[in-house]
Formats: structure tokens, sequence, C-alpha cells
């Protein structure tokens, strides 16, 4: 039996200072927000400060888990605490739709009971939120097509940023018609945009804590590319899974009909599998097909 253990993080950047970067300026911006929402009367200014908190609530678990993952193995923890990182991305997706059920409920309550807004106030209070949220998600464009626990951030801060834009259009309109119903009618709007880009990082992060093959990889390659090797007539209990938002694992049982097992033979498919389908720790157990040893693990009840 052979083991890969190179953990690589494919790590484009250090992301402490951009998390540091980022929560501070979002900090900054729920406290001009609710002040201001408050002065205004803008139901959209105050909701969208309640969606920024939870968002600095989300970087702090992001910025969390990026620590803990690089913390060693312990002979408990054998795998490090690398999956607090799909963790992390679950309930930052999991507080983010409590956050949106909350704010829908107040906008529809709102369409019963219009309050005058003041447009001024919501245009330049939102025109700020355009460039921090833009400013925080170009912190972490780079790494969001790497590390699922990344772009949890990016997507927050991204959809933000669309979001805030929106307020600026909605507070010029409300100026100049005095529509009060625009007001909660944007609120809805915002938890429409958010509920859209949400819903990809919630699957794929349910998909990751139960082991589910990562979606940048396709079993059925993977299983073409083991069966195409020299010797190798066929496979059994192949499984491929997250170890975190950035490595992935495999195990397989490869039935040979060579009698010898030689080393590079088995660094050839570490080394394929971790380029060509970023699956960095790989463990492979051969078994002889002339001989006259049965796997337990090869049975209908474990292939699929």
């Amino acid at each position: 039996m052979s083991h890969s253990h190179s953990h690589h993080h494919n790590e484009v950047n250090n992301y402490n200072r951009s998390f540091g970067i980022g929560i501070a300026l979002n900090v900054f911006f729920v406290i001009i927000e609710v002040t201001y929402g408050l002065l205004a009367g803008s139901l959209a200014l105050i909701a969208d400060a309640g969606h920024n908190l939870s968002d600095v609530m989300s970087l702090l678990l992001a910025w969390g888990a990026y620590y803990l993952a690089k913390k060693q193995p312990t002979a408990k923890r054998t795998y490090g605490l690398r999956k607090v990182t799909i963790m992390a991305s679950l309930l930052s997706a999991v507080l983010l739709f409590v956050a949106l059920g909350g704010i829908a409920w107040e906008s529809i309550q709102r369409f019963s009971s219009p309050q005058p807004v003041d447009g001024v106030i919501i245009i330049v209070v939102a025109a700020i939120g355009v460039v921090i949220n833009t400013l925080t998600a170009l912190l972490f464009v780079k790494g969001q097509k790497h590390d699922l626990n990344i772009r949890a951030a990016f997507l927050h801060m991204a959809a933000d940023a669309a979001i805030s834009l929106g307020v600026v259009i909605a507070g010029v309109a409300i100026l100049f018609t005095g529509w009060l119903w625009l007001d909660p009618l944007l609120s809805l709007l915002i938890v429409v945009v958010i509920l859209l880009s949400t819903w990809g990082l919630l699957r794929d992060s349910i998909d990751l804590s139960i082991d589910a093959v990562p979606q940048n990889i396709d079993l059925h390659e993977v299983k073409a590319y083991l069966l195409s090797l020299t010797n190798v007539t066929d496979l059994h209990d192949l499984h491929i899974w997250a170890l975190s938002t950035t490595e992935n694992a495999l195990t397989v049982h490869l039935v040979t009909t060579d009698s010898l097992i030689y080393n590079h033979f088995i660094q050839e498919i570490q080394e394929h599998l971790h380029h060509h389908f970023n699956i960095t720790h790989v463990t492979i157990q051969m078994e002889n097909a002339s001989g006259d040893y049965i796997c337990k693990l090869n049975s209908d009840e474990y292939k699929f």
C-alpha cells in the first residue's frame, strides 16, 4: 500500500492581511449604514447593514478556518483541522439564508406602511458601500476559483457591491419620483440577488461536507485513466473526496497482472492525479489478478 503525503494548499496568496483589511472596512461601513439608515428612516440601508454584519461574521469564520487548516495533524485528528474550511463555508451560507428570511419579512411588512426616506443620504452611503465592497471583493478574487472558503468571502462581497449599486439607483429614483414603495421593493430585490449568488455556495458546501466528489473533478475521467495503466485490468473501492476546500484525496484498489509492484509506477500515478485532477493525497492498494485473494470491498455493496 502506498501513500502520497504531498499536502499542497494551492494558496494563491497569504490571506491573513486580506481578511484583516476586509473585516475592518466592513465593520466601519456597518456603523455608517446603521447610523444613516436610522437618520434617513431607510429599511434598505438598515437591511443592508444587517447583511454586511453577517458578512463580517462570514469573513471571521473564513479567516478562522483558514488559520486552523494550517494546524499540524495529531494522533487524534490525523488529517489535522482541514475540514473546518468546509464547515465554515457551510455555516456562512446557512447564516446568510437566515438573514435573508428576516430581511424579506421586514420588507413585506413595510409595503403596508411605507415611510419617507432621505434619498440623498441613501445615495451617498450606498455609494460608499459600492467602493468598500468592491475593494474587499478584490482582495479575494484570485483565490476564489481554487478555494470554496475564499469563494464564500468573495461572493458575499461581490454581491454586496452590486446590491449597493442598486441602492444608489433606487435612491435617485425616490429622490425624483417620491415613490416610497421603492424602498421595500429594493429590499426584496436584495434578498433575491443574494439568494441566487449564495445557492451554489450552499450546494457545494453541503456536497463537500458529506464527502461528495468535488465539483471540479470528473470521477469517470479518473477511473478511465486508472484503467488505462499498464497491466491494470480492473479497479474497485474508488473514492474521491475533499480533505478541505483546497485539498482532495483519493483511495482505490487496483487489480494488476504484474506480480511485482514498482515504486516508480505508484509515483507516476500520484503525480498524474496531482497535476491533472488536483488530487494531492493518494492511497493505492495493489491486488494481483492471478491470485485467489478476494477483496471484501469488491462487492456490489460498494459499487456505483
